[in-house]
């Protein structure tokens, strides 16, 4: 789809809309399009690939519905979820699978992201890659809230969770509203104090407004590590505790067991990530998976319905029918 032309753009874009209404719309080869416009064949390949990376030109594909994957329907049918699958090949290593999963979410979320929609964001490795490959688009009055704090005994974090949403913010021309708390307590009393604070309790009114949320899952069984497990988050007590309680993974540093269950974890209580109930309020939870590593975190993710939308590669998709089965 090309957006139409406007006037008073920069030249590079007009040119740009120009060479995508004439290749993607007239169907003309680059070298009629490059006579045309009076410049050469590689001219009109970078204006095409300008077009694309800034927004002017987005690309959907439409699988037939008798062709749909097979896989695809599973997952729809199991746990009445919309997946979108990324093909790859079994062959690829887990980094390398990572960002070709975040360039094609990053391409998927344009129809999640709308004016007027105040959106929560997840830090970490997947939300990270993620966000280094959003395509522009203008939008106004969209609010993007950070869903838990990064802080720990080694950092703020908060370089790290407000890089993601300041990418956010400025490729859909939103405002942010950063979290800055630990991502842990040491006392459950102490979080239980915070929250009362008037500049805590309004982002905690933020987050109950969300019309989406954004993250990837957290899991101490990934090859490439979760932020959360890789950056000093957790000590020895910590993973006991886990391993004891049967957990599996955690969206935003809130923890799950296979079964979706998560009371009685005792690390929930430290939390600062909303509680798994009021996410599931949210109306499109949108989450971003890469790697079969990941499958059994994403299973209990899945029993715990706490995704509406889910984008992961091939490889995992099916490690997950098959877990299923």
């Amino acid at each position: 789809m090309v957006q139409p032309e406007t006037e008073n753009l920069p030249e590079k874009t007009r040119d740009a809309l120009k060479a995508g209404h004439l290749y993607y719309m007239q169907d003309l080869t680059m070298e009629a399009i490059a006579h045309e416009m009076h410049t050469s064949r590689s001219s009109v390949s970078r204006l095409l690939s300008y077009a694309r990376a800034s927004g002017l030109v987005t690309i959907q594909i439409a699988t037939p519905h008798e062709g749909a994957s097979r896989i695809q329907q599973d997952i729809h049918e199991r746990y009445g979820i919309a997946a979108h699958i990324v093909p790859m090949p079994s062959a690829i290593s887990d980094v390398d699978r990572l960002e070709r999963v975040a360039i094609s979410a990053a391409r998927i979320l344009d129809r999640f992201i709308d004016s007027n929609m105040t959106v929560g964001l997840a830090w970490g490795s997947t939300m990270s890659a993620l966000s280094r490959h959003l395509i522009p688009k203008d939008l106004h009055n969209v609010e993007f809230v950070q869903l838990n704090g990064a802080g720990n005994t080694y950092t703020t974090g908060v370089l790290y969770a407000s890089e993601i949403l300041r990418r956010f913010g400025d490729t859909f021309s939103g405002t942010i509203q950063e979290f800055p708390v630990p991502a842990l307590f040491d006392d459950p009393q102490t979080k239980a104090a915070m929250w009362h604070e008037r500049s805590t309790r309004r982002i905690l009114d933020i987050q109950e407004r969300m019309d989406a949320a954004i993250f990837g899952l957290g899991s101490p069984f990934s090859e490439v590590r979760s932020h959360v497990y890789a950056g000093g988050y957790l000590d020895q007590a910590d993973y006991a505790s886990l391993d004891e309680s049967g957990v599996v993974g955690d969206v935003a540093t809130v923890f799950f067991r296979e079964d979706g269950s998560h009371h009685g974890i005792p690390l929930n209580e430290r939390a600062s990530g909303p509680d798994i109930d009021l996410i599931k309020r949210v109306p499109r939870r949108v989450c971003v998976v890469s790697g079969p590593s990941k499958v059994h975190s994403l299973r209990g993710a899945l029993a715990a319905n706490l995704i509406t939308d889910l984008i992961v590669d091939e490889g995992t998709a099916r490690a997950l029918v098959a877990l299923a089965e």
